[in-house]
């Protein structure tokens, strides 16, 4: 069992959801409510990661962000800091594969919530933070812990993305998925069997957990 590959894949999953929960929250809410002319393209972007090849978004994640790119090399000569085969790239991508997992659910709960509930929170006195956090957080708050357990298991399981920004350097990028392929690729059947089903009971964990969770809001309610 490579539990380096574990702690790393935990941790970043974790940073994953603690960075990308407030952005998608934002982007959810404001897709939900906002009608413009585009809005179907920033629509097509946010879902853009889950139709594309993982490779393929990993190889453009390389491209823009590695040291040859120029915002790379930007980064490198003012923060001394690569955004590539590290850690901090292997966040980036994480942030960037993990959006629709984030958003879609978001915006579809926001999406449900009657636009006279809003009105009658204004009518009532209520400002535009007091509605969100007495009124409509509340109401989507089963929406938000679905995207929040699809991103954090999806996080855990990802392949492409990872090995292609950040490869396999123990611990700094190897992921426990990307373990489990070099154990495979060295016949060590044993190991990646143990760490296969370790990741499969943790991702059912964390499915189950969520389903149980909604459940017990919707009784409350």
């Amino acid at each position: 069992m490579d539990w380096q590959a574990l702690v790393l894949s935990l941790e970043l999953a974790s940073l994953t959801l603690v960075v990308l929960l407030p952005a998608g929250l934002w982007l959810g809410r404001w897709l939900a409510y906002s009608e413009f002319p585009g809005k179907a393209w920033i629509e097509a972007l946010v879902v853009l990661p889950l139709v594309l090849p993982p490779t393929v978004l990993g190889y453009y994640l390389l491209v823009s962000l590695g040291a040859a790119s120029p915002v790379g090399r930007w980064v490198a000569q003012n923060f001394d800091v690569q955004l590539s085969f590290n850690f901090g790239g292997l966040l980036i991508a994480s942030m960037v594969f993990n959006i629709p997992f984030m958003v879609q659910p978001v915006q579809r709960a926001f999406m449900a919530i009657p636009r006279d509930l809003g009105e009658a929170a204004a009518v009532s006195g209520l400002g535009l933070w007091q509605t969100f956090w007495r009124v409509e957080l509340p109401l989507v708050w089963p929406g938000v812990l679905s995207a929040m357990v699809l991103t954090f298991v999806h996080t855990l399981g990802e392949f492409g993305v990872v090995l292609m920004m950040g490869g396999s350097i123990p611990g700094e990028t190897r992921t426990i998925a990307i373990a489990i392929y070099d154990r495979v690729q060295a016949f060590d059947m044993v190991a990646a069997d143990r760490m296969a089903l370790l990741l499969l009971l943790l991702s059912l964990l964390a499915v189950a957990a969520s389903f149980f969770a909604s459940a017990r809001l919707a009784v409350r309610r």
